[in-house]
């Protein structure tokens, strides 16, 4: 058994939600084309990202991805930090953030906080068109009266996705002149 799972293991009495009011969620800020998908969140009257309670036996990755697409039809990777050189034990994107927001008395979310871009169609469904589900930008946020918290991390994950964005550029641009030398010099794939 890892060290991180026993650690977990005697944690999990301390952290369960009936004890405490505490439950874990995930807010995703999904960037596409210098803006963020937002919603207007019904209950509260104030514009969100999408997100949600991450469910019994459910990853945080895996709630992630699924609050986005239950929320606002899009399908998403999230961006940032994952080993990838290591499969056992599995890899999961590390948080932009975490908080702790306090929802009502005795009641508290310890929110992960992601990043994202759309890997598939952008275009709101008109299933979502209640919610104010859309696209918008800095442009926007002060009109929309985007509260301080939400719009600090909007402009957190405009930068990253930028960012990530660069990097990822720059890694296929390496491997394609390694390819390239590679072929020139005979030491490409033969057929």
């Amino acid at each position: 058994m890892h060290f991180a799972a026993c650690f977990w293991c005697k944690l999990k009495p301390v952290m369960s939600s009936e004890q405490t009011g505490r439950h874990f969620t995930v807010a995703v800020f999904v960037v596409w084309e210098g803006k963020v998908l937002l919603h207007l969140h019904r209950k509260l009257g104030m514009w969100l990202p999408p997100g949600g309670h991450i469910e019994k036996n459910e990853l945080p990755d895996e709630a992630a991805v699924r609050e986005v697409l239950e929320e606002t039809g899009i399908r998403v990777r999230l961006v940032g930090e994952r080993r990838e050189d290591v499969e056992d034990p599995v890899q999961l994107h590390r948080p932009a953030g975490v908080q702790l927001n306090n929802i009502g008395p005795g009641h508290q979310h310890i929110d992960l906080i992601y990043f994202a871009r759309p890997t598939g169609p952008t275009e709101m469904h008109p299933n979502y068109n209640e919610d104010k589900v859309g696209w918008y930008g800095p442009e926007d946020w002060n009109k929309m009266t985007v509260n301080a918290e939400v719009m600090g991390w909007c402009e957190r994950a405009l930068s990253a996705v930028r960012a990530y964005s660069g990097k990822r550029e720059v890694q296929s641009s390496r491997l394609r002149t390694f390819s390239h030398r590679r072929l020139a010099t005979g030491q490409g794939p033969k057929s």
